[in-house]
């Protein structure tokens, strides 16, 4: 019987996050690689860059941001509210987190993701012998 008054004070704790809960869209990404870096272009429209949170660590990508709309008078019909935007990706180790760099334009999220000078592919010259 404890044990019952255990797990229902645990859940009592918890709060109530249904309705304060915002929709959370997948945005859709463009990957590229070249030699020198990884480019990824994440649609995200309606977002501000204060909103936006970027997270590299251990081999993972966490991209994240709240879109807010202002909201003026009484909405009549409404299909495109606040929203959470949340995407993660493996990145390669690769990648000099240090470099990282993105950019916020026109709705795209664009991150430039340098790699290591270690990692970039060379070519080897062949000596005559």
């Amino acid at each position: 019987m404890s044990e019952r008054s255990d797990i229902s004070k645990v859940e009592e704790s918890m709060p109530d996050r249904r309705r304060s809960e915002l929709p959370t869209i997948t945005p859709l990404v463009d990957i590229y690689e070249n030699d020198e870096e990884i480019l990824l272009h994440a649609d995200m429209p309606g977002i501000n860059k204060d909103d936006i949170n970027i997270n590299i660590d251990n081999g993972r990508l966490v991209l994240s941001g709240i879109r807010r709309l202002e909201k003026t008078g009484a909405a009549s019909w409404e299909e495109f509210g606040d929203a959470e935007y949340r995407r993660i990706f493996s990145v390669p180790q690769t990648i000099d987190t240090t470099r990282v760099n993105a950019e916020l334009k026109d709705g795209v999220l664009k991150l430039k993701m340098p790699k290591f000078e270690k990692a970039k592919p060379r070519q080897i010259e062949i000596k005559a012998g």
